[in-house]
């Protein structure tokens, strides 16, 4: 099965129905003025669910009383009822706490300065709670070559054509979830390879997540080589059903439109079953191990990190090293030797 992220009902149509209308009411100017500076509705909509699990935590712990009358303290114990009492992350926390920081700085710098009424002393209190400690709740799941190749295989076995090409343009690209079913077929063809053949390109501007509507758009790059037997298989069967449409992966009720994330997590499913399957041991697959794989296959190969930044279109090379599951002491081999240090071959992306 996929990867479970720990969660319990905070909220409910009933609790929020009891917010206090002042909290309620600064919760929906805020959300517009998100809007109005153009975050994308992914954003806004993770930002209304935060403050919903806030304003039902001042309902329930601060007697529901203005959210520009809650004190440090009363912060500090959310972070308490949100780990203890409700199962979230650290990680989860500072989440919530930076949409806090958000809608006190939108009462700092947009309302107190228009002289809106009940703000006037507002001095936002979540400022200097110090963060939980950000360990991981969950354990890492690292992809070898031999895990992916049976997955592959396997899913071919199965004639799961679909999920096989799915599977194969995640370790291959290293794209997130939802961006995979953005791709097209045509991005496949002869015409956008590039490198020698060793890349397709999407040539167009494809959207990732970032900030705006539209998102950080950029070209997205897959290892030719390795995915095209995947995408072959996939078309050939697209053709036996019948399937026209633009979208790799379409949505069966719409074939103008493309699947989405939810289809994504009942694959992981499958592929967590292969992977448990292969391993003898409870395995999880989720889409960003497949992002590490990609970053990780392509450092083991000895591509340079700066080379692995531009294919991920990555601001900076410390986005590498986090994404690279690679045990630095299985290449010391690479490197020295019992006269010393000698070079390494540094392979380019044909090689892979």
């Amino acid at each position: 099965m996929g990867r479970k992220t720990q969660y319990q009902r905070i909220t409910s149509p009933e609790k929020l129905a009891a917010v206090n209308p002042k909290n309620m009411a600064l919760k929906k100017d805020f959300l517009s003025y998100l809007k109005s500076i153009q975050r994308s509705d992914g954003t806004i909509k993770g930002y209304s669910n935060d403050l919903d699990i806030v304003l039902v935590f001042i309902l329930e712990r601060c007697d529901n009383k203005d959210f520009v009358s809650v004190k440090k303290r009363e912060w500090i114990a959310l972070q308490s009822w949100l780990i203890d009492e409700h199962g979230n992350s650290p990680a989860r926390v500072r989440r919530i706490k930076a949409v806090i920081s958000s809608l006190s700085n939108y009462i700092t710098d947009v309302l107190q300065e228009d002289d809106e009424p009940g703000f006037e002393n507002f001095k936002p209190s979540i400022r200097g709670v110090e963060n939980p400690v950000n360990t991981p709740v969950r354990e890492k799941t690292i992809l070898t070559d031999e895990d992916c190749q049976y997955v592959l295989s396997r899913l071919v076995e199965m004639k799961k054509y679909e999920q096989a090409c799915y599977f194969a343009l995640a370790i291959y690209s290293g794209r997130r979830k939802n961006e995979l079913f953005r791709f097209k077929v045509e991005y496949f063809q002869d015409d956008h390879l590039i490198c020698d053949g060793a890349l397709y390109s999407t040539i167009e501007l494809v959207k990732t997540k970032g900030r705006g509507v539209k998102g950080k758009e950029i070209p997205c790059y897959t290892l030719a080589k390795p995915f095209k037997p995947y995408f072959d298989l996939w078309m050939e069967e697209r053709g036996r059903l019948g399937i026209e449409s633009i979208w790799l992966f379409p949505k069966r009720d719409d074939m103008t439109d493309h699947r989405t994330g939810g289809s994504a997590d009942a694959w992981a499913s499958l592929y967590s079953e292969l992977l448990s399957e292969h391993t003898g041991k409870a395995s999880v697959f989720y889409t960003h191990s497949a992002r590490h794989f990609a970053v990780s296959h392509m450092s083991q190969a000895g591509v340079p990190h700066s080379v692995i930044k531009e294919f991920m279109h990555w601001d900076s090379l410390e986005m590498v090293a986090i994404y690279d599951d690679t045990d630095i002491a299985e290449s010391f081999g690479d490197y020295f030797t019992v006269d010393g240090i000698k070079g390494a071959d540094r392979k380019s992306l044909t090689d892979l």
